[in-house]
């Protein structure tokens, strides 16, 4: 931080710190009463004998507030924290820029601890790294281990049985962005993933959005239109180079296959037909900075047992 906030930060530290020890001597001292409100009145409103030393005010008739300092070991409490911040704000940073007696930072503590968890993880994987992907995935500790690390890092977009949501991929099918056999899905999961689908409004308007639907639809199987042939042409000027001529998709580039009735965003009319005007964007974060290559091979291997394609039919 800068000087000026560093200074900012000391001062204020340093005059709670000296508030707090002023605040106690106060309250260790009895308090002289108003005049105004004598001890007397009170202890005559309060029905109490004379001798007692109250504030002097009085609510609801007859209750009154003793004028006494608080017990001597509960203060004695409250300077023992003051001399521990005083302590902890000499060996921890705590005062601006200063780096404490120990020079510990929370960066410093947190490498520490990520090279022990390191360390751990790897002595954890071990038994696994001579076994290929195909016995990872016959192997039930593996596999709970993949699983615990999917539920760890993946779960919150794609769900803890991996079926996914609207605009994260369901992993139990067949159907793969961009490919699902080992080596796809570990650079998947090492690198991560950028998908964009351009948006055609200006482009092509309403009507051309709705012609490109139904072409889309003719893709899938249902009857040529008119506004499907019209469609036809819209999309081999807009649409074939990523999702190629037949409108299979390339898994080079990730663009999906407009054939197979499997929808990322929703296969419904208005669902598309907003993927066509608005476009899309997706990110599948990388994790190789997360996750060791150990627990990456473990997790590929368990992505590959969820989906149909690695299943007996």
């Amino acid at each position: 931080m800068s000087s000026l906030t560093a200074y900012l930060v000391v001062a204020v530290v340093l005059l709670n710190i000296a508030g707090c020890f002023w605040l106690l001597r106060w309250t260790s001292t009895k308090r002289t009463v108003n005049p105004k409100h004598s001890d007397a009145a009170a202890q005559h409103a309060a029905g109490e004998d004379a001798g007692v030393n109250t504030t002097g005010h009085v609510w609801d008739h007859d209750l009154t507030e003793y004028n006494n300092p608080l017990p001597r070991w509960w203060l004695n409490m409250f300077y023992l924290t003051i001399i521990y911040a005083i302590g902890y704000l000499i060996v921890y940073p705590g005062l601006g820029n200063m780096a404490g007696y120990f020079r510990w930072t929370s960066q410093q503590q947190h490498d520490v601890q990520a090279r022990a968890d390191r360390e751990t993880y790897l002595a954890a994987f071990a038994p696994f790294r001579a076994l290929s992907v195909p016995d990872l995935i016959s192997n039930p500790t593996a596999q709970r281990m993949g699983q615990s690390i999917f539920n760890n890092n993946c779960a919150a977009c794609h769900g803890s049985d991996a079926r996914g949501a609207k605009g994260f991929p369901n992993l139990t099918d067949h159907d793969w962005l961009y490919g699902g056999d080992e080596a796809t899905i570990a650079l998947t999961l090492q690198e991560g993933r950028a998908g964009v689908m351009p948006a055609w409004k200006e482009v092509a308007g309403d009507k051309g959005i709705a012609e490109l639907l139904a072409y889309i639809r003719q893709l899938g199987g249902a009857a040529v239109s008119p506004a499907s042939v019209a469609g036809q042409a819209r999309y081999e000027a807009l649409c074939i180079a990523c999702h190629g001529p037949d409108g299979k998709g390339n898994q080079a580039m990730g663009s999906p296959n407009l054939t197979d009735q499997i929808w990322l965003y929703g296969g419904d009319d208005a669902s598309i037909t907003e993927t066509l005007a608005k476009g899309r964007g997706g990110v599948m974060p990388t994790q190789k900075d997360i996750l060791t290559e150990d627990q990456i091979r473990v997790m590929t291997a368990w992505v590959m047992a969820q989906s149909s394609a690695t299943k007996a039919p």
